[in-house]
C-alpha cells in the first residue's frame, strides 16, 4: 500500500499483526512516487500483489490551489495507472478519496453515486482520480472519506489539542457539518473489505457516525481531555483559506454497510479511544 507515514498508512502499519493470515508491503514516497510511478511495475513483479490500497495523495488542500501540477499528478494522474497495472497483475484495487468531490450545498447524507462538483482544486484533483481509475479498471473500490483524524500525522484533533494548552480561548469554525473518520476505524474497514474478497466494486462512503460543526468536534476534544480553553464559535467568513472548503459534507453510508458489513461506530467513541491512545505515548 502508499501512504506508509500518512494517517491511514501509520493505522494498518499499526493493526497488522491482527492480520496474520496477510503480507503486508508498505510503501512511501522514496518506494514509489506518485508523481512519477517510476518502478511500479518491478514492484507488481516482485510482489504480485492480490490488494492494493491506495491510501497516498497530495492532501495540502490549500497549498494545492497554487500546486497544482504536483496535486494532479498524485491525485489525479497516478490513479489511473495504478488501476491499469492492478487490472494487468489481477490485483484487486482499494483507492482512498475524498468529500471534497461534492460542492456542499447538500443538506442530507451524500450517496456514492450523488452528482460531484469540487469547490476547490484539491477536491478536483481527487475526482480526476476517481474517475482515471474506474475508467482503467472498473474493478476498483473506491472509499470516500471526511475529516480523518489518528494519533500520527498533523490533524484537527492534534492541532486543538496543542492550541488549546497555549491560549485561553480560540476560535472554530461552526457552520461547515460532516463526520469526522478515525484513521484507525477506516484501516479495519479496509481490512473488513478485503478480509470478505472484495467483490462488490464501485464507490462507497465510510466515516463514523453522526453529524457536527467542527466547533463541535472541537468542544469534545475539550471536554474529553479536560482543558479551560473556551471554545468560540465563527463562521467560515471569519476564517479565510486559500481553499473553499464544502459547508456540508455528511456521507452516506448505507451501500459500504450492505455490501460489506461495515458497521462504523459514533463518532465520539471513536474521538476517545484516540484521545486515550494519545495520552498514552
Amino acid at each position: 500500500m502508499t501512504g506508509k507515514n500518512g494517517q491511514l498508512g501509520s493505522e494498518l502499519m499499526g493493526i497488522q499483526m491482527s492480520y496474520p493470515g496477510y503480507r503486508f508491503v508498505f510503501l512511501d514516497r522514496k518506494d514509489l512516487d506518485l508523481s512519477t510511478l517510476e518502478g511500479l511495475s518491478g514492484l507488481f513483479e516482485q510482489y504480485q500483489p492480490a490488494f492494493f490500497v491506495n491510501a497516498g495523495a497530495y492532501t495540502a488542500v490549500d497549498k494545492a490551489e497554487s500546486d497544482k501540477e504536483l496535486a494532479m499528478s498524485v491525485n489525479g494522474i497516478a490513479p489511473g495507472k495504478i488501476a491499469a497495472i492492478c487490472k494487468q497483475f489481477g490485483t484487486k484495487l482499494i483507492h482512498v478519496s475524498t468529500d471534497y468531490v461534492f460542492d456542499g450545498n447538500g443538506e442530507y447524507p451524500y450517496l456514492p453515486d450523488h452528482p460531484t462538483s469540487p469547490v476547490n482544486y484539491y477536491g478536483q484533483s481527487k475526482l480526476q482520480g476517481e474517475q482515471a481509475a474506474m475508467e482503467a479498471n472498473n474493478a476498483s473500490i473506491i472509499i470516500r472519506t471526511a475529516w480523518v483524524y489518528s494519533a500520527y500525522g498533523n490533524n484537527f484533533v492534534k492541532t486543538m489539542l496543542r492550541l488549546m494548552n497555549e491560549r485561553p480561548s480560540i476560535g472554530v469554525v461552526s457552520d461547515q457539518f460532516g463526520a469526522p473518520t478515525y484513521a484507525r476505524d477506516l484501516a479495519i474497514a479496509i481490512m473488513d473489505i478485503i478480509e470478505k474478497g472484495a467483490g462488490h466494486y464501485g464507490i462507497y462512503h465510510f466515516s463514523n457516525e453522526g453529524k457536527i460543526t467542527w466547533w463541535d468536534f472541537a468542544v469534545a476534544i475539550k471536554e474529553i481531555a479536560g482543558l479551560n480553553c473556551q471554545v468560540n464559535p465563527i463562521s467560515t467568513a471569519d476564517f479565510p483559506t486559500p481553499a473553499k472548503r464544502p459547508a456540508y459534507s455528511v456521507l452516506d453510508k448505507d451501500k459500504l454497510k450492505k455490501d460489506y458489513d461495515v458497521q462504523p461506530r459514533d463518532w465520539k467513541a471513536a474521538l476517545k479511544e484516540c484521545m486515550g491512545y494519545l495520552e498514552r505515548i
